[in-house]
């Protein structure tokens, strides 16, 4: 097996292995590599995404720099969700159950509405509901891996097709998904001329 082959092989095993977030909190190292998100059948079904086989993992992303900034940090802090595309979507799907609306993610200089933000309850809303209900798997990437990470990646969204990636793969959620975060950049842009 090539050095490729391998490394999708490792990364893979180590993603299909999540964490409770308190327990990932210890362990998430400021590594480069990859991780993926999960939650249960329930939670599939209140962001109206229908019944996940075993295992799925609801989006795989990578960490250039750090496992723990990009993962504990940014999709999981608050005050945050214009910078992660994850919790857009987790926002657009929860946006009629939790009543979340989209606004610009910098007020004082509203535009690129598509990157919209979350009101800070809002937002403090969604860490919430996603510390409760997600869990979290990582694959630190070895010193001695030459492989890229985006390539190691892009082999894992094709064999895994987490619906709540948008890029690099196509899912049978990803027009559902897409519609739904539109809405929410249509709010953030009527929100900024109102």
């Amino acid at each position: 097996m090539d050095d490729f082959g391998k490394m999708v092989g490792v990364a893979r095993k180590a993603l299909s292995e999540p964490y409770l977030l308190s327990e990932a909190e210890r362990l998430v190292p400021s590594k480069p590599g990859l991780y993926a998100i999960y939650g249960s059948a329930g939670t599939w079904r209140l962001l109206g995404l229908g019944d996940p086989h075993d295992n799925w993992p609801l989006y795989v992303g990578k960490a250039e720099d750090s496992l723990k900034s990009r993962d504990l940090e940014t999709h999981f802090g608050n005050g945050r969700t214009g910078s992660s595309t994850l919790r857009r979507s987790f926002a657009a799907l929860l946006h009629d159950s939790l009543g979340f609306c989209g606004i610009p993610r910098n007020p004082a200089k509203p535009d690129h509405f598509s990157n919209y933000g979350l009101s800070p309850a809002h937002d403090a809303a969604l860490t919430l509901w996603m510390r409760e209900r997600l869990e979290l798997a990582f694959w630190a990437k070895p010193e001695d891996c030459y492989v890229l990470l985006k390539k190691i990646e892009s082999q894992l969204l094709v064999d895994l097709s987490p619906p709540l990636n948008l890029k690099d793969v196509a899912t049978l959620w990803t027009a559902r998904v897409k519609a739904a975060r539109k809405v929410m950049a249509a709010e953030a842009r009527a929100w900024a001329w109102a």
